[in-house]
């Protein structure tokens, strides 16, 4: 779910033309200001030690573009950092009223705008103070875009302006951006523009059916309502939000019933990017046609690029090491494409990697990842500086809180962890077979976090995937196995994979499987290894993935399951570098509700799920089949 920053009243009456001003340092290079293009900030701000300089720049088709552009006095021969976002660049230049340029952009920028960087925000198309239509996700030209224009010729026109207009520059460009801005990176990629030299997405979004933001394999996340209508009205300006106030989601949606019955009380049906929702729910080209992942594997590799995201991240674990798997086999020297992933929520990169929720690791991790490998990177690309020799893999144990190097991903062997008789989690495959069940009920849904929920609040939505679990363990809904105390350390560095076995009463069914860290009930770690004396008998997730049942045979084609008959489901977790240390024991949980971050199967088979009826939803006996030949287990990439 994202939260996008909302524009501000004040200094919004411009009307910037294309801008060529420059420093006094370089006024031989630039064209003379006419009294319409005067950099107003240098008027306003003459002690301020940096300049900023507004323009709206013409694309291909007339559209112009609202950008923004600030450097520190004194700079020039300089690289051009870009970034195009759906969030408001305006604001990304006006974090406080200052004098001081590291003042007044993120935490993120400051190293480079010390550094002599200039740094770029521009809005995409339709939002904020840019001019056209707004698509959310706009698909590239092909087949779902037949206008000659997408996020690709768009960043290819706004580099093209940016080296030619910008006196400074050194010629060079590099895109960055998380999340939406780490999509429009990845998109700057496709049949980039000759001066994109490097590239850095964070968090991108890849596949917003197959696991990032809008649905994981099937099931549908509801707060991504939010975000369409947000992000559909009044030019994301605000004014978009749904008509509720803080109160308890799990309730709220509950009551409403079925996604379409909740579209119809908020009447926000006529959203455009709501209506691709209720009308698209299986994967169908529809969505594999806009998968971004698929789009970079049908392109060559040109741009050296270091693809980043957290470990814990809550929106887009899916994309990242989707594009890495697309652009990876073109990298025959394994020096132009790198993977990062550090202890983050989504887009923690940017901010401050201390911590996370119960968490804490050795020092500002996401700082050091920025200064240590992200600055280096750029700098080699941009500024003609030294190699910095960008490790292939990067990745932070968590667990052990250190920082390891590997020259690809994943690294583990594929080990499973069985589920076994008596609630028991083994190395060792069960001989004999046998079944645990339990009755899953929509209405009263197992909850993602303690209720009550409110997933507009950040201080909920950013550590969800960290939190404790003790707080569903004891529901009679939900299935846990768990091993004996460890009597030596298990490392995993890549994607568990799902193995089950399992049979439903029902004609659909989801289910959710967690892997989890229980953290012995004596004695805690030391503070080095991230825990805390409050952690005793943490269950402490290390992935959590939902598969939804109609899908089973086909994510295009999705069919009713047949009542009692076992199914084999597979399906991974997101990727992860973790340490099981001695003493902690490994769980595994299986339910079949995660709500209200997920819509609710009715668990019987309706041709669209986002309109089953009151009646439809039913409850269900959920049985787990394991040992023999129909081990479930997870297969977890263990170092050897």
């Amino acid at each position: 779910m994202k939260n996008p920053k909302r524009a501000l009243p004040h200094l919004c009456a411009f009307a910037l033309l294309t801008v060529t001003a420059a420093t006094a340092q370089n006024t031989a290079r630039v064209t003379p200001m006419t009294p319409d293009v005067v950099d107003k900030y240098e008027q306003m701000l003459p002690s301020a030690d940096f300049i900023r300089r507004e323009a709206m720049i013409p694309m291909r088709d007339g559209v112009k573009l609202y950008t923004t552009f600030v450097m520190k006095k004194g700079t020039h021969d300089a690289p051009i950092l870009l970034s195009r976002t759906p969030y408001d660049a305006y604001e990304s230049t006006h974090r406080i009223p200052s004098q001081r340029i590291a003042n007044i952009v993120d935490a993120m920028d400051i190293e480079f705008v010390e550094d002599h960087y200039i740094r770029v925000y521009q809005d995409i198309r339709g939002l904020h103070r840019s001019e056209g239509e707004y698509v959310m996700n706009r698909p590239i030209v092909g087949p779902l875009n037949d206008t000659g224009i997408d996020e690709s010729t768009d960043a290819y026109d706004t580099i093209e302006w940016l080296v030619k207009n910008i006196p400074e520059s050194n010629g060079n460009v590099g895109i960055i951006g998380s999340s939406y801005l780490g999509f429009t990176t990845l998109a700057a990629e496709i049949r980039p523009h000759p001066a994109l030299k490097a590239a850095v997405p964070e968090s991108p979004m890849v596949d917003g059916w197959m696991g990032d933001d809008w649905f994981h394999n099937g099931a549908f996340r509801v707060s991504s309502l939010d975000y369409a209508v947000g992000q559909s009205t009044n030019k994301a300006n605000g004014g978009g939000e749904f008509a509720l106030d803080a109160g308890d989601d799990y309730t709220r949606y509950l009551e409403a019933g079925s996604v379409g019955d909740l579209v119809r009380i908020l009447r926000i049906g006529h959203y455009p990017g709501v209506r691709k929702f209720l009308e698209n729910p299986a994967y169908t080209e529809f969505w594999s046609l806009q998968a971004v992942d698929k789009w970079l594997a049908a392109e060559p590799l040109e741009v050296p690029t270091l693809i980043e995201l957290g470990q814990w991240d809550q929106e887009d674990s899916y994309g990242g090491p989707a594009v890495y798997r697309a652009m990876e086999p073109k990298d025959k020297n394994n020096n132009m494409v790198s993977l990062a992933i550090g202890p983050w929520r989504h887009s923690g990169a940017n901010h401050y990697g201390y911590d996370l929720g119960a968490l804490t690791f050795t020092g500002d991790t996401a700082r050091e990842w920025r200064v240590k490998y992200v600055k280096p990177f750029f700098d080699h690309w941009l500024k003609g500086g030294p190699d910095p020799h960008t490790p292939p893999v990067l990745t932070y144990a968590t667990g052990i809180n250190e920082w390891e190097i590997s020259q690809h991903w994943p690294v583990g062997k594929p080990t499973p962890v069985y589920l076994a008789a008596q609630g028991m989690v083994t190395f060792e495959k069960p001989a004999a077979s046998g079944r645990y069940e339990y009755v899953s009920d929509p209405a009263h849904p197992v909850p993602f976090i303690p209720r009550p929920i409110d997933m507009s609040d950040p201080l909920q939505w950013k550590p969800w995937l960290v939190h404790d679990q003790r707080f569903v363990t004891d529901r009679p809904d939900v299935a846990s196995w768990k091993s004996a105390p460890l009597t030596k350390a298990v490392h995993i560095m890549g994607a568990p994979e799902v193995e089950l076995f399992a049979a439903t009463s029902g004609t659909d069914s989801d289910w959710v499987v967690k892997l989890i860290d229980v953290y012995p009930d004596d004695v805690p770690e030391p503070a080095a290894q991230g825990s805390k004396p409050s952690m005793a008998g943490y269950e402490l997730p290390i992935g959590i993935e939902i598969f939804r049942g109609r899908y089973l045979k086909s994510f295009a084609v999705p069919a009713p399951l047949v009542p009692g008959k076992v199914e084999h489901y597979h399906w991974t977790l997101p990727n992860v570098n973790h340490v099981f240390l001695p003493g902690h024991r490994i769980m595994v949980q299986v339910q079949s509700t995660l709500f209200p971050l997920y819509d609710r199967n009715p668990q019987t088979w309706v041709d669209n799920i986002m309109y089953a009826k009151p009646d439809d939803y039913r409850k269900a006996t959920q049985s787990i089949a394991f040992g023999g030949a129909t081990a479930s287990a997870v297969v977890l990439p263990v170092v050897q």
